[in-house]
């Protein structure tokens, strides 16, 4: 297929002890043992912050390890009522404790109600728990059943987030309406190093 670039991700396995961080690894090391020159992103469930389903992950050596916080803390119990906005942070710092040079990547989506100080709470916060990359996209309602968007996001206010996310020290930005956390992840990586 001459893949240059994979993101693997799945839906959260909360039914397996470890996750799913297992099925991550074995993924993680087919790809390398077709090629050590495909880049590989893994984009993870929270694996309820066990460290040990975290290091079967990065052992395997992932070029950049990715999991989203979604939302603001305050939207959490509506948009991710499973979800522990704290555990996701330290998800992402215990990344960086295992593999002191692994590249972290976050992403939130935007329209859900937040405000602009919430947001930039957020990238802070993830900046301070050494998130390198993040992505910020418009919140589209999949379905019915799924939660209404509340406000659909300017371009300008965009621009505004992606100004202070480079203002932080993020290595990479991508931040505007269709922006989805995979979208364009080797442009991200590459342009990040």
């Amino acid at each position: 297929m001459k893949l240059r670039y994979v993101v693997i991700t799945s839906v959260t396995r909360d039914d397996l002890p470890d996750g799913g961080a297992r099925q991550f690894a074995l993924t993680v090391r087919m790809i390398r043992s077709l090629s050590e020159e495909i880049k590989i992103e893994v984009l993870t469930p929270d694996f309820k912050g066990q460290k040990d389903a975290l290091e079967i992950v990065l052992n395997e050596r992932p070029d950049v390890f990715n999991h989203n916080v979604e939302t603001v803390p305050r939207l959490y119990p509506v948009v991710r009522p499973q979800a522990d906005y704290k555990r996701s942070l330290r998800v992402l710092e215990m990344a960086k404790e295992i593999k002191k040079r692994q590249i972290t990547k976050s992403g939130l989506m935007v329209g859900l109600g937040e405000t602009f100080q919430e947001v930039v709470d957020v990238l802070r916060d993830l900046r301070s728990h050494g998130c390198d990359m993040v992505t910020i996209g418009q919140y589209l309602r999949p379905g019915k059943d799924n939660i209404p968007v509340v406000e659909y996001v300017t371009p300008g206010l965009f621009d505004r987030y992606r100004d202070v996310a480079y203002e932080m020290g993020f290595s990479f930005v991508a931040s505007g309406p269709l922006v989805r956390s995979s979208m364009n992840a080797e442009e991200m990586y590459t342009l990040s190093r």
